[in-house]
C-alpha cells in the first residue's frame, strides 16, 4: 500500500507541474502576442522577427 501511496502522490505531483507549465506558456503566449502588436503598430521590425521567434519556440 505505501508503495502505491508514493506511486499516486508523484504521478499528482507531474500533473500539477503540467498544469503549471500550460498556464505559464499561456500566459507568455498571451505578452508576445500583445508585444507582436505593439511592434507591428510602431514598425519595429527587429522586435517583430523576435518576438515571432519567440512565440514559435513555445508553440
Amino acid at each position: 500500500m505505501d508503495k502505491m501511496k508514493v506511486t499516486y502522490e508523484v504521478m499528482l505531483g507531474l500533473a500539477a507541474e503540467m498544469v503549471w507549465d500550460d498556464a505559464l506558456r499561456k500566459q507568455r503566449s498571451e505578452k508576445l502576442y500583445m508585444e507582436i502588436d505593439k511592434a507591428l503598430a510602431t514598425g519595429d521590425e527587429v522586435a517583430f522577427r523576435n518576438l515571432t521567434d519567440e512565440l514559435k519556440a513555445i508553440n
